[in-house]
């Protein structure tokens, strides 16, 4: 049963099928194979009861933030400030690509609006200043990912809301790991371009005064993650109303620096529409999936597949992250978590592992799936905004730090309390 259903979902995406399409086929199709009864009947209620979570709610917040943020300008004016400050290190720009992916990580909860943003601004320097186009274009594909891991996240309220795990636990917990990934990232290109210096670019140089005076271009985005994570952790807002702080946040600067206009939020609101309701598709697909297969008993012979392996909790942890591996060069990421966290976690949680740092790890592997070909979307998200080349320059310039999210799943089974040490300090 389960080979039936990975040839089956694997079919349906090679098909170029949609995957909030392909996940609805599946279940049906599934459910018509081996349930006696019309599965499908049930479809209406569990669209109701998902839709109807008031966590969700916050998604279609965090998706404006990043329009806004994105449309005002505020995110351009970032991106300058920043390379002001880092054109002495090897790499030049391309530290100020990583570097700025995290600034705007911490304000928005989305990696595909992270690369999409960041790359707007800075793919017009890779020719200008003689980057190393592959390595350049990596370095947005990989900082972008920082997006789900750096909070506020998404994908982490999704992952909280299928363990009823505690978001702002899980948001304290990606903070260190996501702080320590970014620098990792920048390690590695200053590594390449020490070893390549080619690769470096044409450096650039600023003075004392002018990065002074772009400072207060770098004041938004922590005005907005101290309007979002404070008001949660201050305990003024949840974490879905603290995703409505931050838009009268950004709301308020955009107004400050007369960029708001009804032309901007329309494309904003725009904007968030379409990406919501493709989100919600796909979660409405997922869970209605997940009903499916725990109806027919799927899940249950998973689990009794894996308590048979005899496995140690070191030997799982290894299997579950070579799992996800392998899934995420074929499913998108909030799919992928939606359709399998039901199934792994509850088997991880038995093994004794913190749900908190399981679900960083999780959050690790989402972002690996994201650069991974062949369906990797921060790949084409990147390459779209190229708009020339092969798609193969993206896959290459990224596959360096993929080696670097698997050293930083590595460090965090070494040293878990990397992710743990925040969320038990706020509980003391």
């Amino acid at each position: 049963m389960l080979g039936i259903t990975l040839a089956l979902l694997i079919g349906l995406l090679a098909l170029a099928i949609p995957v909030a399409a392909s996940l609805g086929i599946l279940g049906l199709t599934l459910s018509a194979i081996y349930s006696k009864l019309p599965l499908s009947l049930a479809m209406g209620e569990i669209a109701w009861g998902t839709s109807n979570n008031f966590l969700l709610v916050a998604i279609p917040f965090f998706v404006l933030l990043g329009e806004i943020l994105l449309r005002s300008g505020m995110a351009e004016r970032m991106y300058n400030a920043l390379v002001l400050w880092v054109p002495w290190l090897p790499g030049g720009l391309m530290h100020s690509n990583i570097a700025a992916c995290a600034m705007f990580a911490a304000t928005s909860g989305s990696s595909v609006a992270t690369a999409a943003t960041i790359g707007t601004v800075a793919l017009g320097e890779v020719e200008k200043r003689g980057y190393s186009e592959r390595l350049f274009l990596g370095t947005i594909a990989a900082g972008g990912t920082l997006g789900i891991l750096i909070p506020p996240s998404i994908n982490m309220i999704v992952y909280g809301v299928l363990t009823e795990t505690s978001i702002p636990k899980l948001y304290l917990a990606g903070f260190i790991p996501g702080v320590i990934l970014a620098s990792l990232f920048s390690l590695t290109v200053l590594i390449i371009c020490l070893i390549k210096p080619q690769y470096g670019g044409k450096p650039t140089s600023a003075t004392w005064g002018e990065r002074i005076a772009a400072l207060p271009d770098l004041l938004p985005p922590l005005i907005i993650f101290l309007a979002v994570i404070g008001s949660i952790y201050a305990g003024w807002a949840t974490a879905t109303e603290s995703a409505a702080l931050g838009v009268i946040a950004a709301t308020g600067i955009a107004a400050w620096n007369r960029r708001l206009t009804m032309r901007m939020l329309l494309h904003a609101f725009e904007g968030t529409m379409r990406t919501t309701a493709m989100i919600m598709a796909i979660l409405l697909a997922a869970y209605f999936l997940n009903f499916v297969i725990t109806s027919i008993g799927l899940t249950g012979q998973v689990n009794y597949f894996i308590t048979s392996l005899g496995l140690t909790p070191v030997e799982l942890l290894i299997a579950v992250v070579i799992f996800y591996f392998i899934l995420g060069m074929f499913m998108e990421t909030l799919s992928m978590m939606v359709a399998t966290v039901p199934i792994i976690a509850p088997i991880m949680f038995k093994a004794g592992y913190d749900p908190v740092w399981f679900g960083i790890i999780i959050i690790i592997l989402m972002e690996l799936a994201m650069i991974t070909p062949p369906v990797g979307i921060n790949l084409y998200v990147v390459q779209g905004l190229r708009k020339r080349g092969k798609i193969d320059d993206v896959i290459i310039g990224a596959s360096p730090f993929v080696i670097t999210m698997m050293l930083m799943i590595v460090i965090l089974s070494v040293w878990p309390m990397i992710a743990l040490w925040l969320p038990q300090l706020a509980a003391n």
